[in-house]
């Protein structure tokens, strides 16, 4: 893939690399290098950096030919700036000369559809950059819902308006996050369409077993990550015990082999009998060795690695709760204005009616007052709003980045506990030789072990949605 160009679906604000490439939706990325685990290395503008492979669309690979322009074969022409072109699957899509910006769906001509506007316009909906994903929208059981109409009036939020339109809604929040709504969310693709990965599946909330409280997306897989730590440490656990039995196997095996029952015994049958006394002592050290070995190469590495793995997460459920509180306090403000402005508007509505009974001055200066009230109640409400989608791109970019790494931290722990599981058995192997078929069937089924199926089945069972964010509409 080196060599490839591609587009960026989302914005990326480069902070989860040391040597991140920042960038917005919609820009061109010319990929330097290609490695494993996710992250691709490109360049922008002379400059160079590390970024999310999930994060971008490949337009042209090495050795191709630079994506073909067609005619657009409806009847009516496109709107000024935009261009047709042929992907190449042989898909049609559409884009804008003057903003590099992209899309599936055929551009309308008028300058204001009922559908979507153009500007931001992408292949998904975008969340400052980022885009919804494909399936139909999983409702959470419970939780607080909110339903927003896209304000189809050109004039501000503070501004009365003459007439009222109908339009379907777009938006819909559900507990302070906003989502499309199913109505009139458009053709969508997962982040990582056939992976059953973490970061397609854990957007939306659900009710926990008592069906009392919401719990978040994150928090399913946060509970998954810390019932695995658990169950690692119970495995240590088993180890020792199995340790605590061979060393105490060993000691009775030194004892029993130094007891002087038979010891008056002559000639060769006495020779054999005191062979048999050293061979249990012979044993005992075998069995001593082994419990050794399975202390220092099975049970201590286990432990090690669970305090690691206890420290990643705590450090990111901190995290991500801490963005999904400030979230909720965004949302909280943003309701606040529009509160303080339906007021406002409803005041100005007042006073405008009071000047069509009487004319005066007074009335007239109460209105333009509050006209003004109104007016900067709508800019407050417009700057809570554009605050409320700044921080849900924060949570939504942390979310995509979080879950990937606790999808790859998952994969090392079955791999670790796997390798070490194996260890165990070499040990058992060299330490009873004429018992091998106790262990045979361990290590076949240690060799089918699959982290990749294990995560399919469980987020088929536990996924709380895969409809992405949003940005909200005033």
């Amino acid at each position: 893939m080196s060599g490839a160009l591609c587009r960026s679906l989302y914005a990326f604000s480069g902070e989860q690399h040391q040597q991140g490439l920042k960038f917005e939706a919609g820009e061109l990325i010319s990929v330097l290098q290609v490695l494993d685990g996710g992250w691709w290395e490109g360049e922008k503008d002379g400059v160079r950096g590390w970024f999310p492979a999930s994060y971008v669309q490949v337009l042209e690979k090495p050795g191709t030919m630079n994506p073909q322009r067609i005619e657009d074969s409806s009847q009516s022409p496109l709107p000024q700036g935009w261009q047709c072109y042929m992907s190449p699957q042989g898909r049609r899509y559409y884009v804008n000369s003057n903003t590099n910006e992209t899309t599936w769906e055929r551009p309308n001509t008028s300058p204001v559809s009922g559908k979507s506007p153009l500007q931001k316009k992408t292949s998904l909906p975008t969340v400052n950059g980022f885009h919804s994903s494909g399936s139909p929208l999983h409702h959470p059981e419970t939780g607080h819902v909110i339903v927003r109409k896209p304000s189809s009036d050109p004039q501000s939020p503070g501004s009365p308006s003459p007439t009222k339109r109908h339009s379907k809604e777009t938006t819909m929040t559900i507990n302070c996050v906003t989502f499309p709504h199913p109505d009139t969310m458009p053709e969508q693709q997962l982040l990582k369409p056939g992976e059953w990965s973490y970061c397609d599946y854990f957007w939306a909330d659900r009710k926990d077993p008592q069906g009392n409280n919401s719990v978040t997306g994150f928090e399913e897989l946060l509970q998954k990550q810390l019932k695995g730590k658990q169950m690692q440490k119970e495995m240590a656990e088993f180890i020792r015990e199995r340790i605590k039995i061979e060393e105490e196997y060993a000691k009775n095996l030194a004892k029993l082999s130094q007891n002087s029952l038979a010891y008056q015994e002559e000639g060769t049958l006495g020779e054999a009998w005191a062979q048999v006394k050293k061979s249990l002592a012979d044993e005992a050290e075998v069995h001593l060795k082994f419990s050794s070995k399975l202390q220092s190469e099975v049970e201590k590495p286990l432990l090690n690695f669970r305090e690691n793995f206890k420290k990643d997460m705590k450090k990111f459920d901190h995290h991500i709760a801490d963005l999904r509180k400030q979230l909720a306090s965004r949302y909280a403000s943003v309701e606040k204005a529009r509160k303080a402005l339906a007021e406002r508007q409803k005041d100005l509505e007042v006073k405008t009616q009071q000047l069509e009974i009487k004319l005066s001055n007074k009335t007239e200066e109460d209105i333009k007052k509050a006209r003004r009230k109104s007016t900067q109640a709508g800019d407050d409400l417009m700057r809570c709003v554009d605050l409320y989608n700044q921080s849900q791109s924060k949570w939504f970019e942390e979310m995509v980045t979080t879950t990937l790494e606790l999808e790859r931290l998952e994969v090392e722990r079955v791999e670790m506990i796997r390798q070490h599981l194996c260890q165990y058995t070499q040990l058992r192997h060299e330490t009873d030789m004429f018992n091998q078929s106790t262990v045979e069937p361990v290590d076949q089924l240690l060799q089918k072990v699959d982290p990749a199926k294990d995560r399919e089945l469980w987020v088929k069972e536990h996924k709380t949605g895969d409809i992405r964010p949003i940005n909200m509409d005033i």
